[in-house]
């Protein structure tokens, strides 16, 4: 038998024993693989409609061989719910033909769609949509989005019932498989539980007055919908905190609901997101356990006789496939995951297991989608961008170029994988005897050491390529011209910024000082960001962590704006359990000494006054200034003479113009060495500048 013939035996085998790749009857459908993509609202949406980006998005993943994804992450059923964070409108007729347009081409690959429906009940702004009044069983502030609700009168009860129902058919009418009712913070489950409902008419006090607005919307929409419609509901069965709705009781209505024969699944969820701590559980991220919910699934299941889904950081393979062949669930919820890699189904089946772009679990993706932007993946930056950016790198048609690439961080190792898919001959140089550049000294912090992992992969796949990666490799400008390259990418990051200080430069410590181990934290240390970022508060937590007082201070009104709703509260946490003291509305003017210790100037902007804070060490975060002397070498030599068309890069052509016909290479530069900026801009740079090259 030759090598090809086993190796495809092989994976045949593998996809027949594999318990993620076998299929599963759902109602009438029958699901190619247990891997689902949950319901999230990715904020694509235009005006409330799936327009063409939502649709590439989800179709990317139906490509990528998933059973089924979800869409409308929260679709809203009603104008007085209004959106949240760029929710599709159910009542919106425009949606139907869009809906049917998405089903129609994930059907095209054998991908089942539903989508999640709610009303967000007081999960939400007053001041947003119509204006109208938020409305819940009682008048309960929501501490997230902080809004007062009304206690719905009867009539209003009475409307959303009805308007849910309208909302099922609209997405029947639309083409798609089914529905999925949301019951975590919202409305449907806001009458369950009493933390939320404190009502002491018919629809509060017992179990059964509590279970009657459910029971009344699930009848609803199934006499909407018909019998040959999906329904299922996404249901908190254990709030996990002290006021909220208990186990047994979850547990217990998750089992009315299911004998009432109204549903077919249930998607279960622990947690409460009502506050952003609350919702850092309910969506773990780095630093947390691998499915850490799994037990109270498996535990539900033994009680029910519906198919089960689950999905909370279950974000690699090997424990999706535990959680299926354990038992614990009969679908598995790869959500985030997909964002990293929409391909994850198709390179299992290949048996390329090892070329999944791994979720390490950071929580860009749902901390932008929280602060009103659009889901990104900090380590993919084709996801949301399938119009204008490739998820798979084709080989180009004049390949076989000499190109270098001058720095092994992220935006460096992405050129070198880019470009070596293209078909170029590919050598990247790395000055530090490790590849990472500024993710390797971020991973230091313990809890955020999943950060390696996006390293790991970009080396693994720029090497299965076929580039060359050279760490310990000191360029300057004449060992690139005497390789004699016909393309030079110029990713020499840069170094951290600290002359914003009118003095005492050289007395600061930096985040990388800090965080690689090069220095010591002091027994009394003064943290100052003015980057707002993971740096200066991983900086904070290491040092409170090793036994320091720490002072952190900034000159924001809050701590660490670009941190976003997921992430901050474990940095809070250790602030807490360590003593971390918070100093808002301070810049760092200056470091002087004082005898053996440092005085710190800080100015209020606001007070328009100085003071001063004297301790063992200052250390700063004031982002980075590019090593950008290579590049301006370099520049005078290239044939575009460094420049980058910037319309073509948006329109997704090629945008390195030729100016100089006598250059000898094509030149740009990616990441840091062009402006201090993060993880995801250096990628974005790297891909969409070489993958016409």
């Amino acid at each position: 038998m030759r090598t090809d013939e086993k190796q495809t035996g092989e994976e045949e085998r593998g996809q027949k024993t594999d318990p993620l790749l076998q299929p599963f009857r759902l109602r009438h459908l029958t699901l190619r693989n247990r891997i689902v993509s949950t319901s999230h609202e990715p904020n694509y949406a235009e005006d409330g409609l799936p327009t063409e980006r939502y649709r590439r998005y989800h179709v990317e993943k139906a490509k990528g061989g998933i059973a089924m994804t979800m869409v409308g992450g929260s679709a809203i059923v009603a104008p007085d719910s209004p959106p949240a964070f760029g929710n599709l409108k159910l009542y919106d007729p425009a949606i139907l033909p869009l809906f049917r347009r998405l089903a129609e081409a994930c059907h095209a690959y054998d991908t089942a769609v539903l989508c999640q429906i709610t009303h967000l009940g007081r999960r939400s702004s007053s001041y947003a949509g119509d204006w109208l009044p938020l409305m819940a069983p009682s008048p309960v502030r929501e501490p997230a989005h902080r809004s007062f609700p009304k206690a719905m009168e009867d009539w209003d009860i009475a409307r959303a019932v009805a308007d849910y129902a309208r909302g099922a058919k609209a997405c029947r009418d639309g083409g798609l498989d089914g529905i999925e009712i949301e019951s975590y913070g919202h409305l449907l489950d806001a009458f369950w539980s009493p933390l939320t409902n404190r009502r002491d008419d018919g629809w509060g006090g017992s179990l059964d007055n509590r279970l009657r607005f459910a029971f009344q919307v699930l009848e609803a929409i199934r006499a909407a919908v018909g019998p040959d419609f999906i329904v299922g509901i996404r249901m908190v069965v254990d709030e996990d905190t002290e006021e909220g709705l208990q186990a047994d009781e979850g547990f217990e209505i998750a089992r009315r609901i299911a004998a009432s024969g109204l549903i077919d699944f249930v998607n279960v969820i622990k947690g409460h997101i009502d506050t952003d701590e609350g919702l850092s559980h309910v969506i773990p991220g780095m630093g947390t356990p691998s499915a850490p919910h799994l037990g109270t699934v498996a535990a539900l299941k033994r009680e029910l006789g519906l198919p089960i889904l689950h999905a909370a950081r279950i974000n690699d393979v090997a424990t999706a496939r535990h959680a299926v062949e354990s038992g614990a669930l009969d679908l598995v919820g790869m959500t985030r995951a997909h964002l990293a890699d929409p391909h994850i189904v198709a390179k299992i089946a290949r048996g390329e297991e090892e070329r999944i772009r791994p979720c390490v679990g950071v929580g860009y993706c749902i901390d932008r989608i929280y602060e009103g932007g659009a889901a990104l993946c900090l380590h993919n930056p084709a996801t949301g961008r399938e119009g204008e950016l490739p998820h798979a790198v084709t080989p180009a048609a004049e390949a076989g170029k000499r190109a270098l690439v001058i720095g092994g961080g992220p935006g460096g190792l992405e050129a070198a994988r880019v470009l070596a898919l293209r078909g170029h001959r590919v050598t990247l140089f790395e000055a530090a005897e490790k590849l990472g550049g500024q993710l390797r000294i971020a991973a230091q912090l313990p809890r955020r050491r999943d950060l390696i992992g996006i390293v790991d992969w970009l080396a693994s796949e720029a090497e299965g390529a076929g580039a060359e990666l050279c760490s310990g490799s000191y360029m300057e400008a004449g060992d690139v011209l005497a390789a004699d390259p016909d393309i030079v990418v110029v990713a020499t990051g840069g170094l951290p910024d600290t002359d914003f200080l009118r003095d005492g430069e050289e007395r600061a410590t930096t985040t990388w000082d800090l965080l690689s181990g090069q220095v010591p934290p002091g027994q009394e240390v003064l943290v100052f960001d003015d980057g707002g970022s993971h740096a200066g508060v991983s900086a904070a937590e290491f040092a409170a962590r090793a036994g320091a007082r720490v002072r952190y201070v900034t000159p924001e009104r809050i701590v660490a704006p670009e941190v976003g709703g997921t992430n901050y509260p474990a940095y809070f946490k250790a602030f807490g359990e360590h003593g971390v003291e918070l100093l808002l509305n301070r810049r760092l003017r200056a470091v002087r000494p004082a005898g053996n210790r440092l005085a710190a100037e800080l100015w209020d902007e606001y007070a328009r006054q100085a003071t001063e804070m004297t301790v063992d060490q200052v250390v700063v975060e004031h982002g980075v200034k590019p090593l950008d002397d290579l590049y301006f070498a370099l520049r005078p030599l290239s044939s575009n003479l460094g420049e980058v068309d910037r319309d073509a890069l948006l329109a997704g052509t090629p945008a390195l113009p030729r100016r100089a016909p006598d250059g000898r290479f094509l030149l740009l530069r990616v990441g840091d060495a062009v402006a201090s900026r993060n993880v995801h801009a250096a990628l974005l740079d790297s891909l969409r500048l070489c993958k016409d090259l």
